[in-house]
């Protein structure tokens, strides 16, 4: 398979130990060509110079979506078939990425895969998701709405059916591995989106020319903080990017939502 896999990471006032670390653990992996590193801290770190990756300082927070596209852009570049961006608080054995590259190499229809994610308890998150209706978000930040409404968020966040592969248009941004030749067709994330969404949008156009896996053969943990849940700061972010989001694709009336969930519950049924 070669070293035809490049990583990219989003830094902004990162733990030296903790990045570092994870770099170390990343390059057992024998199919990794390059490691990036994209700090958007407003203060240069230099003990990132020593890590074993491309460190990557912009001077600003640029946004998730943008910093990663700074280290897509290389791979594109480097001339590597897959880029994956990943999280700083992900871990996760050498046997992850083998199986979903193989997965990839096998299937050339798949843009986008992600394997299942498991908080730090073994529980599984609920990251693969139907296409978001203005209503599904509200069930998930009025507490007293989940529970009235359960069901339906139990069909959009497709939680009984995290046992089995699925081509589903929300890949998470905390781990995705992405084919080069689907984000050329495509595009790359859309800086539009500051935090928050941004893997909706990009996962979705994806969705649209490839399939976009959910892969439960192979699993990561994931030390899942949900900032927007404890932080007003980021909720306002959170909410922000949502008009956004639903501003470019439509809140009620969107024809290609409708088409493509029907067809992920008819593929689950």
């Amino acid at each position: 398979m070669g070293k035809n896999l490049n990583i990219s990471i989003v830094l902004f006032n990162s733990e030296f130990a903790l990045i570092a670390n994870l770099v170390k653990a990343l390059k057992i992996n024998a199919c990794i060509n390059q490691i990036y590193l994209v700090d958007n801290s407003p203060l240069r770190n230099n003990a990132f110079e020593i890590c074993d990756a491309n460190y990557i300082f912009t001077g600003k927070n640029l946004g998730y979506g943008a910093g990663h596209n700074l280290a897509i852009q290389k791979s594109i570049n480097d001339g590597v078939r897959y880029h994956l961006v990943l999280n700083s608080d992900i871990c996760f054995d050498t046997s992850v990425l083998k199986a979903l590259l193989q997965k990839m190499e096998k299937n050339p229809d798949i843009g986008l895969i992600m394997p299942k994610i498991l908080n730090i308890d073994g529980s599984v998150q609920f990251l693969p998701k139907l296409l978001p209706t203005p209503f599904n978000l509200l069930i998930r930040v009025i507490r007293p709405l989940k529970k009235i409404f359960y069901l339906k968020n139990e069909e959009y966040t497709l939680e009984n059916y995290l046992e089995e592969e699925l081509n589903v248009p929300i890949i998470s941004g905390c781990f995705s591995l992405f084919r080069i030749e689907a984000l050329k067709k495509v595009g790359l994330y859309d800086e539009i989106f500051f935090m928050y969404f941004e893997d909706f949008d990009l996962s979705r156009r994806i969705h649209s020319t490839y399939k976009t896996i959910y892969y439960p053969t192979v699993s990561i943990i994931h030390a899942h903080e949900r900032g927007a849940a404890t932080s007003f700061r980021l909720f306002k972010i959170f909410i922000k990017s949502a008009i956004i989001y639903f501003n470019k694709y439509g809140w009620f009336f969107d024809r290609e939502r409708r088409k493509i969930n029907n067809s992920v519950l008819n593929q689950i049924k």
